[in-house]
């Protein structure tokens, strides 16, 4: 028998389980509504997150399946990715861009401020740990206002990462000038506050499913051709670090890979950008853990134009869950441990790192662990030289490692109780 309260009470409590527009709809370790409320439809981003974006299911342009599997080792958590994607390609005009001859690298060293920020995400969106690049429905860049509302709070460091694919329509393609519009100006709007920015590029050392210098893969050459085109680009600003590349993961080889970053190294300085630092990653998804006897002793090998070392930094990461995936809510670990290790195999060999992601839910464990990870962190300046928090800009305040301030301007927990608090 059809009753009429009970069928409104049924539709007000599938309303109520709909997510919002722009609120998170989907993702590895995602348990809330993957439903989007009427007016939106819920957009795959990255393996990680999908967001309700305004629009309707028929107008949505890719489709994907994917499937991740996680296991836990002594020194990193391995990652496996399958993508399946069908979607179409975006392709940008082309632009050239100058050359500038500036400083020669040193070997000192890092001596600049303790270097403490935050990732803004959103043209990363649709880069995949496999190293294609599925288009999303709508370009998510980070708003600008993050710039100031971070900086204004003592952030210095802003690391701003995007698909490689969504510069170059095709390996050794000039990079679009609709790009550079673009990221330029989130690029800028962050320089402007004073701070500084790390240029990311979030490809996993891949290029649709093949490793950068080994067979089928980018050429070593490709790679520097991006590499150079971004060099000439930001010749002029030295505030800028180089991330030569987001998570290399299970590599044939880590002396193959130290090949490819010499590679990227050396057209950076051809290019004219002479006075920046370049953040180098090692493997096993840029493990701090694993770097000491990974790719680290090979890594240590690159050098710069001159010889020197002291602008090449190592670019870690780590994060706090059980499965150091960054995935989950709980923090379980405060790895100060494993730093430990890390800034002992730094002062060995006369060098220092960066720690670019790291982070956790907005819940009391990883407020606990964040703020004593990030204490011993500034504690071994200039071994290490900074940290950026995992992840500002285009995710929604509901990502689970989400510290996107909220719609009224105001902070979220682990921001406030493990960050906050040792910002200068």
């Amino acid at each position: 028998m059809f009753c009429p309260f009970l069928a409104i009470l049924l539709l007000a409590r599938l309303a109520s389980a709909q997510a919002p527009a722009w609120g998170q709809c989907g993702g590895i370790g995602w348990t809330g509504s993957t439903t989007c409320a009427s007016g939106s439809v819920c957009t795959y981003s990255n393996p990680y997150y999908s967001q309700c974006l305004p629009g309707t299911s028929t107008a949505t342009t890719t489709s994907s399946s994917t499937s991740v599997s996680k296991s836990s080792t002594s020194t990193s958590s391995i990652k496996t990715t399958s993508t399946t994607t069908s979607t179409s390609k975006t392709t940008f005009s082309s632009t050239t861009t100058s050359s500038t001859t500036a400083s020669s690298p040193t070997s000192t060293g890092y001596t600049g401020p303790f270097l403490q920020g935050v990732n803004l995400a959103g043209f990363d969106f649709g880069a995949n740990t496999d190293g294609s690049y599925t288009v999303p429905k709508g370009l998510s860049p980070p708003p600008i206002s993050q710039c100031q509302h971070f900086a204004s709070e003592g952030v210095n460091l802003f690391r701003i990462p995007f698909a490689w694919q969504l510069a170059q329509s095709s390996l050794g393609a000039t990079i679009s000038s609709t790009f550079w519009t673009e990221y330029d100006a989130v690029v800028n709007a962050c320089l402007q506050t004073g701070a500084y920015v790390i240029v990311d590029v979030h490809n996993y050392a891949r290029w649709n499913g093949q490793l950068i210098g080994e067979s089928g893969g980018p050429t070593n050459a490709q790679f520097a051709n991006l590499w150079s085109q971004i060099a000439a680009h930001y010749a002029n600003q030295p505030k800028i670090f180089f991330g030569i590349m987001n998570e290399p993961h299970d590599l044939v080889s880590v002396t193959d890979w130290a090949g490819s970053v010499q590679a990227a190294v050396t057209a950076i300085r051809s290019a004219g950008a002479t006075s920046q630092f370049i953040l180098i990653p090692g493997s096993s998804w840029s493990s701090a853990q694993a770097l000491p006897t990974e790719a680290g002793p090979a890594l240590l090998k690159v050098k710069d134009a001159d010889g020197s070392v002291g602008k090449l930094i190592f670019d870690v990461h780590k994060y706090l869950d059980s499965d150091n995936s960054g995935t989950h809510a709980d923090c379980v670990t405060d790895n100060v441990s494993v730093f430990q290790a890390l800034v002992a195999w730094l002062k060995q060999n006369n060098r220092q790192a960066l720690l670019s992601e790291t982070g956790g839910g907005n819940t009391a464990s990883c407020e606990t662990d964040l703020l004593s990870q990030l204490t011993y962190i500034k504690s071994a300046y200039p071994t290490i030289i900074g940290y950026t928090i995992w992840a500002a800009g285009a995710f929604a305040p509901s990502y689970v490692l989400s510290v996107t301030p909220n719609s009224d301007g105001s902070d979220q927990p682990l921001w406030v109780q493990a960050v906050k608090p040792l910002l200068a």
